[in-house]
């Protein structure tokens, strides 16, 4: 009993170091933030060359909205060159073709580049790219993203403050937020790392990362960091932590937005986020010892620490939950320290309503809001907790794409597209779970354990909600064992 006792000990004040952590960080940006001041430029400004990147695999429902937002960018035609890093193994790359060809014809400087395999990924179709790039500035957009015609406009000037920037970030916005609970509840959670974690970082000159998208990176910045690398599932996490560690910048711009299509389907999310989960500790293993040993402040080392291991929090409360039945069965003591898993849960809740309460959510709303994005984050734990066991273990999986589908309003019962993914076998596993809470819910509510009440409640509802989606959405679906296009996408590993 005694070691499962300290296990669960060591897992409460995990969470509560995490929890306070983003107490901390919601704090600043609520009370002692500084807004950054927005760049005007001259008339006669010399506007740089920049290359933009569109990354894209298997995007036939989204890539010509990408190619049209890109065509309408605001930015001296003669100055901007455009690649199309098309690793499409279905029609996208003929609807690509077609795009390609017809701003070409309007005098717009745009490639189709393809490679013979697909080698690294989203990586190496970046690194590849690199070669043929023009100019010093690289803009990165994913598929599903679509670019303001002023982006480059606003963002392009901020180079100039510092040539030690190396990347600029921008916030996401959201195409789709009110298509569904799922997509609100995302939205949500998004704007909490956007509004209060990535901002309140570059404001004190702590590591950050470049979110993969929807950003502009120095080239000088990522051959001196080592290029694109892939053998994590987060390349751009990587990069962002290996610049930094070269005495590179990275800001983050708030005031600038560029909006995207969150995934519809649970089974796309959930995808989503196995991927950066694994990614992120990925990117732990291979890069905490050089964050350590570099000669950065200690918090700068201490908040990169948390920042780069924050998926851990999901087996933590994995386990939290696990380790219940035998504390209660024990009559341990240590149930009975919820006021400090309190403490640490109350940072991340106050961090989402500081950033709803900036965008001037009703404080109704924001709660409703609140109480669906916890119940997420408990769903996904297992789906989470899975992806970090992976890392951590140093297994191989294969890269997964998170599929998108160009929905309008709340249109997301789609059943038969070939990007459609199965059910997740891991749905009776959560399930389980939720049965298993809801059991130790009636055993607290009989023995008289009232401070679990409200967390076996929140783990009940959130392996219900996330397995109940699951199932929803599945039912009537066309199975993908018969769709060509699963089978031409690649099963290959990566570490």
């Amino acid at each position: 009993m005694i070691i499962l006792e300290i296990i669960y000990l060591i897992s409460v004040i995990l969470l509560a170091t995490y929890g306070i952590n983003a107490l901390i960080l919601a704090g600043i940006r609520k009370w002692r933030h500084q807004p950054i001041k927005e760049i005007l430029v001259e008339k006669d400004y010399s506007w740089p060359q920049v290359t933009v990147q569109l990354p894209v695999y298997n995007e036939r429902y989204v890539v010509e909205r990408l190619l049209e937002a890109v065509e309408k960018l605001d930015y001296p035609h003669d100055r901007l060159y455009i690649q199309v890093l098309d690793d499409s193994t279905d029609n996208t790359k003929e609807i690509v073709a077609q795009s390609v060809a017809r701003l070409k014809a309007k005098g717009i400087d745009i490639e189709q580049i393809q490679r013979s395999d697909r080698l690294g990924y989203k990586g190496g179709a970046l690194a590849n790219g690199i070669k043929y790039v023009k100019g010093e500035l690289i803009a990165i957009f994913d598929a599903d993203f679509v670019p303001p015609p002023d982006f480059l406009k606003l963002t392009v000037p901020y180079f100039q403050l510092d040539n030690k920037i190396g990347c600029l970030q921008t916030r996401w916005g959201h195409i789709n937020r009110e298509s569904s609970w799922l997509t609100r509840t995302q939205a949500n959670g998004i704007d909490g790392h956007f509004i209060i974690e990535q901002e309140i970082r570059s404001e004190k000159d702590l590591f950050l990362n470049f979110n993969g998208t929807a950003g502009i990176w120095r080239k000088s910045c990522i051959v001196d960091a080592g290029g694109w690398q892939h053998d994590t599932l987060t390349e751009d996490l990587d990069l962002s932590y290996r610049a930094q560690l070269r005495g590179w910048k990275i800001r983050y711009l708030p005031h600038i937005t560029t909006p995207a299509e969150l995934p519809a389907h649970i089974n796309a999310f959930k995808r989503q986020q196995f991927r950066w989960a694994k990614g992120s500790i990925q990117t732990a293993r291979k890069l905490l010892e050089a964050l350590w040993r570099s000669t950065h402040p200690f918090m700068v080392k201490f908040e990169g620490t948390l920042h780069l291991t924050h998926y851990l929090v999901h087996p933590l409360m994995l386990l939290n939950l696990l380790l219940m039945l035998p504390l209660l069965h024990g009559r341990s003591p240590l149930v009975r320290i919820y006021p400090v898993f309190i403490i640490g849960a109350f940072g991340p809740l106050f961090m989402y309503m500081v950033a709803m309460g900036q965008q001037s959510k009703p404080i109704f709303e924001r709660l409703v809001n609140l109480f669906m994005l916890v119940l997420l984050g408990m769903g996904l734990s297992l789906n989470n907790t899975h992806a970090v066991a992976e890392a951590t273990l140093g297994k191989q999986s294969p890269f997964k794409r998170t599929p998108k589908f160009n929905f309008k309003g709340q249109d997301t019962n789609r059943k038969n597209s070939d990007y459609l993914l199965p059910r997740d076998g891991s749905t009776w596993i959560e399930i389980t779970l939720a049965i298993y809470s809801f059991s130790l819910l009636v055993y607290v509510l009989i023995t008289g354990v009232w401070g679990l009440v409200p967390w076996l409640i929140l783990y009940t509802g959130g392996y219900g909600y996330v397995a109940g989606l699951n199932i929803k959405q599945s039912i009537g679906q066309v199975s993908p064992k018969v769709n060509p296009a699963r089978r031409s996408e690649p099963d290959t590993l990566i570490s």
